[in-house]
């Protein structure tokens, strides 16, 4: 019998759980699809026992009770790697959107989107603006392969911030698509979907 991932998808800080769609509807893979929201983002309900990054990794991993593909837009990348660390022997690979990744971005030209970002969305909790985790050197703990996929015509997430991850993730490819912005995934997701497609398919059955 065929074992097939699930594929779960992860937000950004918007908390939008319609931003994958569009990949997620493409892929000819058969394994089911699993969207998550976080709490007390765009309109989900809050949960006090959230605190922090490590809690909402908590709640993915809670919910990985086979082999995975994790895909992550943005900030939710963070949390995407910290269940690729937490449970390696069943997130088989990564698929990251413009995701900081736990690394300085400062120093690689990224505009800091938060104060607008919170201007924006005042009900967001406080602790997500303040995280300012860095996980350079645990991301070369990571064996699953990862596939970065960026927009050159990214303020938030420039190029060079994935050109950085490709460097401390030891199996991963960057992918660049030309005039790419925050949004890549939903608004040229007819660019993204070869590359992930390829992807998923070299990935092979599960063993």
């Amino acid at each position: 019998m065929v074992v097939l991932e699930t594929l779960m998808f992860l937000p950004g800080a918007g908390g939008d759980t319609t931003l994958w769609r569009p990949v997620a509807e493409g892929l000819s893979h058969r394994g089911p699809r699993r969207f998550f929201a976080w709490p007390g983002f765009s309109g989900a309900p809050s949960d006090a026992s959230v605190r922090g990054l490590d809690d909402l990794a908590h709640r993915v991993v809670a919910e990985i009770t086979g082999p995975v593909v994790l895909f992550a837009q943005s900030m939710g990348g963070l949390i995407a790697l910290r269940a690729a660390l937490a449970v390696p022997q069943q997130v088989r690979a990564l698929v990251l959107s413009v995701t900081s990744g736990g690394i300085d971005v400062g120093p690689l030209g990224a505009v800091d989107w938060r104060a607008e970002f919170a201007k924006s969305n005042p009900d967001v909790p406080r602790w997500f603006l303040d995280a300012r985790d860095d996980m350079s050197e645990r991301l070369r703990e990571i064996r699953a392969p990862a596939l970065l996929l960026w927009g050159d015509a990214d303020p938030i997430s420039p190029v060079a911030v994935g050109r950085r991850l490709a460097q401390l993730l030891p199996n991963s490819t960057l992918v660049v698509v030309p005039g790419g912005t925050h949004d890549l995934v939903r608004e040229r997701a007819d660019a993204v979907l070869p590359h992930v497609e390829q992807y998923l398919r070299a990935l092979g059955p599960v063993l």
